[in-house]
């Protein structure tokens, strides 16, 4: 692969959280990430360790205290808070754990809703087209509290590809479902990302679900140590 193919580029990254004592606490330490178009990526690591907060800030939901984060043409560190949330919304997806969906809408109102954001046509057709691809299609007009856990995330992982990413952060995707739920949801999210040549960064303590991936990090004392 070329230098075009680059998708992330993460140099040198530091952050550090204050303790309730005062004590400044390491979470990030010089931390280098390089990740390419089509590439899948799972970030492993001990509960704490991290992986939550590496994970928001290379999707830039939060800020580095030090170093340079670049997705695409993007750097993160010289955006303000609009272009930052515009470049979320148009350039990333996110699938969180917690599935984040606004109870008042339905289904296909909520996979709607970043592409009325951001004021993209036929909204609605696109949603539908991926409700479909996530087999919801007859879920559509559904409430979230009218629909199952695994179908919920389904929703949510439509939402997040529906403006067509550059990149898929996923934290903890399967993390509040069953098994048999979240055996379901990681199958469809590793076909989604294989259909539409997606890059992928997956944080997860599931190693099953880790060794899916073409490449496997475990995040210790704030730094990234290769596993596969």
């Amino acid at each position: 692969m070329n230098e075009s193919s680059v998708i992330l580029n993460a140099q040198k990254i530091n952050k550090n959280n204050t303790s309730g004592s005062g004590e400044i606490i390491n979470i990030i330490n010089q931390l280098d990430l390089l990740i390419k178009q089509s590439e899948t990526h799972a970030i492993t690591g001990h509960s704490g360790s991290g992986k939550t907060t590496l994970l928001s800030l290379l999707a830039g939901l939060d800020n580095i205290d030090s170093g340079e984060i670049t997705v695409g043409n993007y750097e993160l560190s010289k955006m303000n808070e609009n272009q930052l949330a515009e470049f979320r919304a148009s350039m990333i997806g996110i699938v969180f754990q917690q599935f984040y969906l606004m109870g008042h809408l339905s289904a296909v109102e909520n996979v709607m809703l970043p592409l009325e954001i951001l004021r993209k046509p036929n909204a609605y057709d696109k949603a539908v087209s991926l409700l479909r691809q996530v087999n919801l299609e007859n879920r559509q007009n559904h409430l979230p509290s009218e629909l199952s856990g695994g179908e919920i995330q389904r929703v949510a992982i439509a939402r997040s590809l529906v403006c067509e990413p550059i990149i898929l952060f996923a934290d903890e995707p399967t993390g509040n479902l069953d098994t048999k739920n979240g055996t379901m949801i990681s199958e469809l999210l590793f076909d989604l990302v294989k259909k539409q040549n997606m890059t992928l960064v997956l944080v997860t303590h599931n190693l099953e679900l880790a060794n899916r991936c073409e490449y496997i990090w475990e995040l210790n004392q704030g730094k990234l140590l290769n596993k596969k």
